[in-house]
């Protein structure tokens, strides 16, 4: 399977069916995400996490908050910093 970003992971594992409540260990986060992805590809992830957030959005965001906090313990490595400052955008 080709590297995901932290983002892509991270949704994945949000659109799974893997709950915070089996407490799972990074192993099972790692199978939960490549399981999600070979199964429903990104495009769906992505879309599932869309509707959660509009249907539920105060359980969604919890779920994306596990989801993060898994998905970073599962994968070590370095981290990118978040960009600071104002965004601005560049005239195409």
């Amino acid at each position: 399977m080709y590297q995901l970003d932290l983002a892509r992971r991270c949704e994945a594992l949000f659109a799974s069916d893997l709950q915070h409540s089996q407490h799972p260990d990074p192993t099972d986060v790692r199978a939960a995400v490549t399981r999600t992805i070979s199964r429903l590809g990104q495009p769906a992830c992505v879309a599932r996490m869309a509707q959660e957030f509009g249907d539920h959005p105060e359980a969604a965001a919890a779920r994306m908050r596990w989801a993060r906090t898994a998905v970073e313990s599962a994968y070590p490595g370095p981290r990118v910093p978040a960009p600071r400052g104002r965004l601005t955008r560049t005239p195409c």
